[in-house]
């Protein structure tokens, strides 16, 4: 009885009766490898705690040649709606999912066995970065095929399912991420760089494995049964997506009641004609259907994404990562070479970060979300210059003068300051869900991530280029305090362009 009140009250049991439905709707095997590649992804905290030790001592890389590396590396991220509209278009033997997660997940596998195993490739710069790359390539190729995989999931009957089904990815990677953190500080204090890497390939591999597991229906029955659709219904029904666009914009522009008429006649003639010159013809080649496919895809996406509603929101968040250089990989040089922290106390410190992140956005959903999207954006900036305060008190040792220990800093602002950054995060992702018109709301929310994506690479080169100029290296950091200054007045320029975020934006309605 006392065990069944503790699960009670952790609510244990709602929890197994919520996995139990999930299981009911989707299917175990599905939904395992969702959580499996989405536990992987945050698990990946395991193994690039040892590549920032790799590049740092092994390689002995600057902090600015070291940041150069990683940005390099996660630069695939930046470009995931180039595998959605490829994944979307072009079937593999007549699938769109998994073969591409397949070859997603070998791109994400082979390159930890190969640095594992040959000590020539780890000690190559240029080497290490490649392979980093593909690896990342692989990772982010897959999170975009999953992410198309459960939208295909939820529709129709099981549309109820969405948040619960988006819920646990969420909770898979915050598991992974906390797991990831912890053992890979350990790992480190343990084992060598190279067993790491092989170590953290066991996932890759079980998830290749999981991917026989699932199985998908031939896309060509699909496009044949929607070709059949759109060809007895009005033929501006075969991209209803370019129709109902035309149709806002014709709203948005017309002058008179004339002028309505008069637009909206010519624009359902000339979507008509974009329709039909879009769809390929019964007698084409496979290739002229792809292209057909690809020209398509890529018409909406950019065609939605040049609206101003849409256009100028992405603009402030992708300003907002570009102008405030981002100093990580010069403070991790800082917190091991002259305070001394190992990497199991780094590796603790970014656990305290996970939770202070998953805090962060139950406290935006339970008492933000009302909020104007300005001010919440405009709080987490200030929020976010005074946390990097505390950095200019760690590196100038006021923090000893006053009797708080480094360790006590590092952890207190590893944990607000993902909470604070989470506040800037779920607004972005809110407002991204908004905007995202009918049809092709899959492809562009991954543009608008990739936008993200791209901000803070380029906020890393940024970084990384202040670092050079300041001569911030392994054993220098005599600049490192005016480089942090730097730092804190950058983050007030994304408060200057807020007038780009819609005014009465909330977490409700845009």
């Amino acid at each position: 009885m006392r065990i069944k009140d503790i699960c009670m009250f952790f609510g244990v049991q709602k929890m197994i009766e919520w996995v139990k439905q999930l299981n009911k709707a989707f299917g175990a095997s599905f939904l395992w490898l969702v959580c499996l590649i989405h536990f992987t992804q945050g698990f990946r905290s395991f193994v690039w705690t040892a590549v920032s030790y790799q590049l740092k001592d092994n390689l002995k890389l600057s902090p600015s040649a070291s940041q150069f590396v990683s940005s390099i590396a996660f630069f695939p991220w930046s470009i995931k709606p180039l595998y959605g509209i490829l994944s979307d278009c072009i079937p593999i033997k007549g699938r769109k999912r998994i073969p591409y997660l397949v070859i997603a997940t070998l791109l994400s596998l082979v390159p930890w066995p190969m640095l594992g195993i040959d000590s020539n490739l780890r000690s190559s710069q240029w080497h290490l970065t490649v392979l980093l790359t593909v690896q990342n390539l692989g990772s982010a190729m897959s999170d975009v095929v999953v992410d198309a995989m459960i939208a295909e999931a939820v529709r129709s009957e099981r549309a109820s399912f969405a948040g619960d089904l988006q819920s646990i990815t969420w909770l898979s990677i915050a598991v992974g991420g906390i797991w990831g953190s912890l053992l890979g500080g350990h790992a480190l204090t343990n084992l060598q760089i190279d067993k790491i890497f092989l170590l953290f390939s066991v996932l890759p591999a079980i998830q290749l494995l999981s991917c026989r597991l699932v199985g998908e229906n031939s896309a060509d029955s699909k496009v044949s049964h929607e070709s059949a659709n759109s060809s007895n219904s009005h033929p501006g029904n075969g991209n209803g997506n370019i129709l109902d666009e035309d149709n806002i914009l014709l709203k948005k522009s017309s002058a008179s009641a004339t002028r309505r008429k008069r637009s909206k006649k010519n624009s359902n003639k000339r979507a008509s004609m974009r329709t039909k010159s879009l769809i390929p013809e019964k007698g084409d080649s496979l290739i002229s259907r792809w292209f057909h496919s690809l020209k398509t895809a890529t018409y909406s996406l950019f065609r939605a994404f040049r609206q101003p509603i849409i256009l100028r929101p992405m603009a402030w968040f992708f300003l907002a990562q570009i102008t405030v250089p981002n100093l990580s990989t010069v403070m991790f040089y800082y917190q091991t070479e002259v305070l001394n922290l190992d990497g199991s106390f780094l590796g603790t410190a970014r656990v305290v970060g996970w939770l202070g992140l998953m805090l962060g956005t139950f406290t935006y959903n339970r008492y933000l979300k009302t909020m104007k999207l300005r001010k919440i954006l405009l709080w987490a900036h200030i929020g976010l210059s005074l946390l990097t305060l505390l950095d200019v008190i760690l590196v100038s040792r006021l923090n000893l003068a006053c009797g708080v220990s480094d360790k006590i800093m590092v952890v207190s602002g590893s944990a607000v300051a993902d909470a604070v950054n989470q506040f800037k995060l779920m607004p972005f992702l809110i407002l991204s869900g908004q905007l995202c018109p009918p049809g092709i709301e899959g492809t562009l929310f991954s543009l608008f991530m990739s936008i993200n994506d791209l901000g803070s690479t380029v906020g890393s080169f940024v970084g990384a280029g202040l670092a050079s100029i300041l001569n911030l290296s392994s054993g220098s950091f005599d600049n490192l305090g005016l480089g942090i200054a730097i730092q804190v007045l950058c983050t007030f320029i994304p408060i200057a362009f807020l007038f780009l975020i819609p005014k009465e934006a909330t977490g409700i309605s845009a």
